[in-house]
């Protein structure tokens, strides 16, 4: 039983709203600020699967026309419900169960893959006011709310922890399926997984480090212009680690190792098929919608325009401004994922681990460690530390860049020094003669 103080402290909290993580909520849950909860949840749960639809969709023409194929064009117009129908098929497909599984577990493991990705749209703000002194909060029916399902105080550690039960679900899928390639490709999903959490942690400990907050709503309210972007105060660097580490977050090209098919049949989800295939399918693409979502919001001022000293392209829109910034923002991400899918080869496993833990970890905690100490010393005056970061980043890279390239000419000189190969002198054949 909780103390006596402790359960008043409670009861003044939500009495007073320090607990309402919408201002909907903080008159009381009556029937018209529930009714538009309900509606938002709904909105984002059914906007959640068309979006998956079409990025699916999306990344199959963009791809094709890259390789100068037609790609989907059958099933709907330009093809659009082919996706639709891939569903339809694989829902009605035999749903098969290996006898040495875990039932319970085996059947568990997709939702646990799929459901985090939607729970992460309840705190992305997809819209709203952020202009002048106002907070993103908008009116409808008379009531106040933000064009998001809830802004609670840590919304970014809820995105991370979030994040992490998909590991999970990855993890168990191979485990329970009773087969040992399945089990491979788990075990090495969840090291590449935990192994780029660390570097996306800390290229967003940059973003939090200058937004000075975890509630998403707040981290976009202090991005008013370009030049306020967290893409240009944090220096550039934190953006493009998370970027790689994101793309690793979710096996993405060119670290789609989970599903390298030639070494490990079909990776965690070999056993898996109809519906529940279908869902470890959606939970991909979802999970790329999501994230580029979560950086449209960290970098790129989510909803707010892309204004330079006040000027608005999207004026004319009015309160769905916001929304259709975000839009547009979000779709650059997207077909960087699918251009990133087209081009790049696939690196080996050592690559991709050396890559985790010898470069982007210590490259973004050192500049986490830079920004605190300019933070330290320049409390005041957020672009000109921006200028500060950026010339620095240019300092290191050009450092950086310098002795990779003595690295190469010490290598090419060493391997000129050696001479050439001497070639092994080809096995003789025994004589007839010679006795055994």
């Amino acid at each position: 039983m909780l103390p006596a103080q402790l359960t008043a402290d409670l009861t003044a909290q939500l009495n007073g709203g320090m607990l309402a993580i919408d201002p909907i909520s903080e008159g009381g849950l009556l029937w018209t600020p529930l009714i538009i909860i309900l509606v938002k949840v709904v909105i984002i749960f059914v906007l959640g699967l068309v979006g998956t639809m079409l990025m699916v969709w999306f990344e199959r023409k963009v791809v094709s026309g890259m390789q100068n194929r037609v790609g989907p064009n059958k099933a709907g117009p330009l093809g659009l419900l082919q996706t639709l129908a891939d569903g339809i098929k694989l829902f009605f497909k035999e749903d098969l169960l290996p006898s040495r599984a875990d039932r319970i577990v085996f059947r568990l493991a997709p939702f646990l893959a799929f459901v985090p990705a939607f729970l992460v749209w309840s705190v992305i703000p997809l819209g709203g006011d952020f202009s002048g002194d106002k907070d993103g909060t908008i009116k409808i029916f008379g009531q106040v709310t933000r064009v998001q399902l809830a802004d609670p105080p840590v919304g970014i550690l809820l995105v991370l922890a979030l994040s992490g039960i998909a590991v999970y679900g990855i993890m168990l899928a191979g485990w329970a399926s009773g087969s040992k390639y399945p089990l491979l490709g788990a075990v090495r999903a969840t090291a590449q997984m935990i192994s780029y959490e660390a570097a996306l942690g800390l290229s967003l400990a940059a973003v939090l480090l200058s937004s000075r907050s975890l509630s998403t709503a707040s981290i976009v309210d202090g991005q008013d212009s370009v030049l306020d972007w967290n893409l240009i105060t944090t220096g550039l660097l934190p953006f493009f680690v998370f970027v790689v580490a994101a793309t690793a977050e979710l096996n993405r090209p060119p670290f789609d190792l989970v599903e390298a098919e030639q070494e490990l049949v079909g990776g965690f989800n070999t056993e898996y098929s109809g519906i529940r295939f279908a869902l470890f399918f959606l939970a991909e693409f979802m999970n790329v919608i999501t994230m580029s979502g979560v950086m449209v919001t960290l970098f790129l001022g989510g909803p707010q325009p892309v204004s330079i000293n006040g000027f608005n392209a999207l004026q004319f829109a009015g309160p769905f401004g916001g929304t259709i910034w975000f839009l547009l923002k979000l779709m650059l991400f997207l077909y960087m994922f699918v251009w990133f899918r087209a081009t790049l080869p696939r690196l080996r496993y050592d690559q991709l681990m050396d890559l985790g833990w010898k470069v982007l970890i210590p490259v973004s905690l050192g500049w986490f460690l830079l920004l605190a100490a300019l933070r330290e010393f320049h409390d005041e005056g957020k672009v000109q530390d921006a200028f500060l970061v950026v010339g620095i980043s240019g300092l290191v890279a050009a450092l950086a860049i310098g002795l990779f390239a003595a690295a190469l000419n010490v290598s090419r000189k060493n391997r000129e020094a050696a001479g050439p190969l001497t070639p092994v002198p080809a096995p003789t054949a025994p004589s007839k003669g010679a006795s055994n």
